[in-house]
């Protein structure tokens, strides 16, 4: 029923008003049991927000609609919006002008309607807002216009409505479901009930749009405690001055969606897999047996063009494109083998159930979590891609692999500041895991830490302080970046190069571990310290005095931790990754079960430090020869060899890895002192 949805979408926005206007819009922290604001401020400074507000009435009104604002709400000016993306208007738009009656007045025609919405404040139309609170600010607002609807004009809908309804038709376009905001019809000439009743309901299918477009369908609390962001739903009341005084309503609805490159790759290309255009003028592949790698078949030729793997023109089904056979699989949901099969078949040939809309989908929303716009620099990664990029100007500057957290320990979701460098840097063991993990190694075996290189000091207070000095053997390599956060993950070196041998390389605790980090230094700081002479042989000389320094930004630069398990490549081409964290699966399951009723509403999550102080963890390659320093024989992980902290907190393996094959080439332009070349 539309009003139960209406009631749960109240009940969500009177909670992320409440702890907006407590915490600025960010979800209120736990104060039992949980590391609170001042805790992560003692570790590292809070990043700034990377976030652009919501758009405000500078962004789209004119001066009847300021007028009509209530006097109760802030009118502070927002930087510009980026141009919204195209959208089809509907005929009526072009002919009929935007009514923009001036507040205090109230057409004759109108005058019945306006008496009915009168009746706001005394909860008549509480069965479709639900929350009084939120009735309470609809009310202000229209009290402010003496109660003139925003949607009638002389007893019938409107430019705007006929607009606004027109728009909320077609919003699947961005993925979104238009049955969550139904429209009225204002059909009932001359029953002023009736249609006031009308104008609230499309009052709150805006509201809730503008919502769900600005922060998510679903909230990102219900998918995953490893996920923040700080993004804010915008107020109702500023939602509907936009409207009113908006010339163009659907661009007006449409500047609520992310305008990020990334994000409108995506929606152009779910348009395209609706309309099957990748398979348009293509002949179905011909039924055969099924194909391994290393056999031979007149197909492979066509099976090389569907999938856009270059050959030679011959007829075997070789490794290369066995691996595009296991892409495309997973992009459908199908054993990802790598063998040429009946089911994998019918999807090629556009017969079989197609999942691909439903990850795009689950990833534009993803979109709707994070800053909806981009600043001039700044650094995202892709954690199912394992790559880290720098955008200074819409433009990649550079890109690396990573290695990011194993499935059991997940690289958190987020956006924060990158503030300074650390070149030579020590690692401190947060005091969790000093009391939790290493006191009691420490008291089986006394010599454990000293022979991995870690020092152990005695405070005055009686704590212990376990430490590790700058080196070669240092867990964090010779440089590290920093972006505080309250997961307490950062980005670092490593002496472990050889894992980025891998395709796959999700290994470490959830810090990133970065392929070239002096590069990656020198090219930040080109950025925010240009003509400073920060090169690389700067910064390897640095490291070579000795000596822990950091490197302050003076402008920060946005580090952006995405997964994109869909994502359009600078070629054009849509791409599909491995569900590593299984995020997609969550968020998809929420979106069709019966959480899908409350899927906005936040959740809180209780924080654990312990498990935050593991993510910061580096790994290091153990001392001990290969035996665990506590018994139990030799073992094995990923991320290092016979790996102390891992055989703390868990992840390893009891047979050896298989040798790194070597990786499949992956050529990128790179900008380096001018100059372009291949890495």
């Amino acid at each position: 029923m539309p009003g139960v949805r209406f009631d749960r979408f109240l009940a969500s926005t009177v909670v992320l008003l409440l702890l907006s206007a407590a915490a600025g819009g960010a979800l209120a922290e736990p104060k039992n049991g949980t590391m609170t604001e001042q805790a992560i401020d003692a570790a590292v400074p809070m990043p700034d927000s990377a976030n652009l507000p919501p758009p405000t009435i500078a962004d789209f009104a004119n001066p009847a609609a300021k007028a009509a604002l209530p006097t109760d709400q802030p009118q502070t000016p927002a930087p510009a919006a980026a141009a919204p993306a195209a959208t089809p208007q509907p005929a009526s738009t072009a002919s009929e002008p935007v009514a923009t009656p001036i507040a205090g007045t109230v057409a004759a025609a109108d005058a019945p309607i306006a008496e009915q919405l009168h009746d706001l404040a005394n909860g008549k139309f509480d069965r479709i807002i639900g929350s009084k609170q939120i009735r309470s600010m609809i009310d202000a607002f229209y009290s402010s216009r003496n109660y003139a609807p925003i949607w009638i004009s002389d007893g019938k809908a409107n430019a705007q409505a006929k607009a606004a309804i027109s728009y909320l038709g077609r919003v699947d376009a961005d993925g979104l479901d238009p049955s969550d905001y139904p429209v009225p019809s204002f059909d009932a000439a001359g029953d002023p009930a009736a249609l006031a009743d009308a104008e609230i309901k499309l009052t709150m299918s805006v509201i809730t749009y503008a919502h769900h477009a600005s922060i998510g369908r679903v909230h990102w609390s219900r998918v995953s405690a490893d996920i923040e962001y700080a993004t804010v739903a915008p107020e109702p009341a500023d939602v509907l001055a936009i409207i009113l005084g908006a010339t163009d309503v659907a661009a007006a609805l449409d500047s609520y969606e992310p305008k990020t490159s990334g994000y409108l790759a995506l929606k152009a290309k779910l348009a395209d897999v609706r309309a099957g255009k990748a398979d348009k003028g293509k002949t179905p592949i011909a039924n055969g047996p099924v194909l391994k790698a290393g056999m031979q078949d007149d197909r492979v030729p066509e099976l090389r063009d569907r999938l856009g793997v270059p050959g030679d023109g011959g007829t075997t089904y070789d490794k290369g494109l066995a691996e595009a056979m296991k892409k495309f699989q997973q992009a459908h949901q199908i054993a990802a083998t790598g063998t040429l099969t009946s089911a994998t078949l019918e999807a090629l040939n556009g017969k079989a159930p197609d999942h691909q809309t439903d990850i795009i989908i689950a990833n534009m929303e993803r979109w709707r979590w994070m800053p909806h716009q981009f600043p001039a620099t700044y650094v995202i990664v892709n954690l199912p891609d394992f790559t880290l990029r720098v955008m200074h100007d819409g433009q990649q500057v550079w890109t690396t692999k990573i290695v990011d957290g194993k499935p059991e320990m997940p690289t958190p979701i987020m956006t924060a500041d990158m503030k300074f460098i650390t070149v030579n840097p020590t690692w401190n063991v947060p005091p969790s895991i000093v009391n939790h993990e290493y006191l009691p190694a420490l008291q089986q075996d006394p010599t454990v830490l000293e022979r991995m290189g870690l020092k152990v000091d005695y405070n005055r207070d009686g704590t212990v302080h376990i430490w590790q000095p700058p080196g070669d053997k240092n867990a964090l390599g010779r440089i590290r970046f920093n972006f505080p956060n309250k997961f307490l993950v950062y980005q670092h070196d490593t002496p472990d190069k050889y894992m980025f041998a891998y395709d796959k390389r999700a290994f470490s605790h959830g810090c990133m571990r970065v392929q070239d980090p002096q590069h990656y230094a020198e090219v930040l700081l080109s950025l925010v310290r240009p003509g400073e002479g920060y090169s690389e042989d700067r910064i390897r000389k640095m490291i070579a005095a000795g000596g822990e320094t950091d490197i302050q930004f003076p402008t920060f630069i946005p580090v952006n931790l995405t997964y994109q398990t869909a994502f359009v490549d600078d070629a054009g081409k849509l791409q599909f990754r491995d569900d590593v964290y299984g995020r997609d699966r969550a968020l998809l399951a929420i979106l069709k079960g019966d959480d899908r009723k409350v899927a906005d509403i936040p959740i809180e999550h209780k924080e654990d430090i312990s498990h935050r102080e593991v993510l910061a963890i580096p790994d290091q390659p153990s001392l001990f020869g290969g035996r665990s320093p506590f018994g139990g024989g030799t073992s094995y992980y990923p991320g290092g060899g016979d790996n102390f902290f891992s055989r703390l907190f868990g992840g390893f393996a009891s047979a050896p890895p298989p040798t790194p094959r070597k990786p499949v080439p992956h050529t990128r332009k790179v900008t380096r002192s001018g100059d372009t070349v291949t890495r």
